[in-house]
């Protein structure tokens, strides 16, 4: 299943990246099974070294989670950003904490002038990954 992301959805993460920079920004991506995104969760980033890493706030996780059910979403995607990357890919780090195996991961790098936004698969079981293809669809 390909991800896709309205040009709206898609500027939101891209400013949500350049918002935080130069920490790192972190969020979830609701939609339905089709792999249509429908709503992106910001959340704050609460990790011990924001520069480095992200890790999203418990409750923010919790609450975007509460409100995909009541919508009759699915979580498609886990977006974060690697502000310094030109070409950004996981981290060991983002490999190593990557609990959710359904999920599409996405990796905002601001290191260019024009942001690159690149999606993955991690399996953090085998501690692996590989690059995943998503679209950017008129609404």
């Amino acid at each position: 299943m390909n991800i896709q992301l309205s040009r709206a959805q898609f500027d939101e993460i891209i400013n949500h990246a350049r918002e935080a920079s130069p920490q790192e920004c972190c969020g979830l991506i609701g939609g339905g099974a089709d792999g249509q995104a429908q709503t992106i969760y910001r959340s704050r980033n609460v990790a011990s070294n924001p520069l480095t890493s992200y890790e999203a706030a418990p409750e923010d996780l919790f609450a975007a989670q509460r409100t995909m059910r009541e919508r009759g979403e699915q979580l498609l995607a886990i977006y974060h950003s690697h502000p310094r990357s030109a070409n950004p890919q996981p981290s060991a780090t983002d490999v190593r904490l990557a609990y959710y195996p359904s999920a599409v991961y996405l990796i905002v790098g601001l290191g260019n002038p024009e942001p690159r936004l690149r999606a993955f698969r991690i399996d953090e079981r085998e501690g692996q990954w590989a690059p995943v293809d998503y679209q950017i669809v008129t609404a």
